[in-house]
């Protein structure tokens, strides 16, 4: 695993070794990062259920401004501190160590954030809460992408009952990236 582009290209980056995390391929991260391409410079990107870290390591080194990871594992949270140390990105991020949702109620300071990606484990199926706390909390920019990693086979029908739309999907071989925006109007 590596940082595709950017500042850091190149980087070879740490993972967790066991089965608590699922790792994005290079080549699922590059087709993602294609897609965002024009949403990551200056952005504020929040990355709940981080893992490694890679994927808002990626979206520093491709110029996001500022990234908040969010991972509760202890194990994960070191691992993101070395990539983190790594590729000299520490002074542009923020590491929370805390559970989801819960976490989200802390985050209100570091807000809004332009693009979210969240990856959570694929047997939790958190979206609708946390897309819910995300408008809740007023952590989403105005225009705001959130990203959701799942199984490819997970149904999609979670967000429309939360004020998000589904902007656009993409099926990979095993997994997908679900794209959405609030609806204009549904920030109370």
């Amino acid at each position: 695993m590596r940082v595709i582009a950017g500042t850091c290209r190149s980087i070879p980056l740490k993972t967790v070794e066991g089965n608590a995390t699922r790792p994005t391929t290079d080549r699922i991260k590059e087709t993602l990062f294609n897609i965002l391409q024009n949403d990551i410079p200056e952005c504020r990107f929040l990355d709940l259920y981080a893992g490694s870290g890679q994927i808002g390591i990626e979206a520093l080194s491709r110029g996001a401004k500022h990234a908040v990871m969010v991972e509760h594992d202890k194990k994960c949270a070191q691992v993101i501190r070395d990539n983190l140390h790594k590729t000299k990105l520490e002074e542009k991020t923020t590491l929370m160590e805390r559970d989801l949702p819960a976490a989200l109620k802390l985050l209100t300071s570091e807000g809004p954030f332009d693009i979210v990606f969240m990856d959570p484990p694929y047997d939790l199926h958190p979206e609708k809460e946390i897309l819910k706390e995300l408008k809740d909390n007023g952590l989403l920019a105005e225009d705001a992408l959130v990203v959701i990693e799942a199984d490819k086979n997970r149904t999609c029908d979670f967000f429309a009952e939360s004020g998000f739309e589904l902007v656009r999907t993409k099926v990979y071989k095993n997994n997908m990236h679900i794209f959405l925006r609030m609806v204009e109007g549904s920030l109370s």
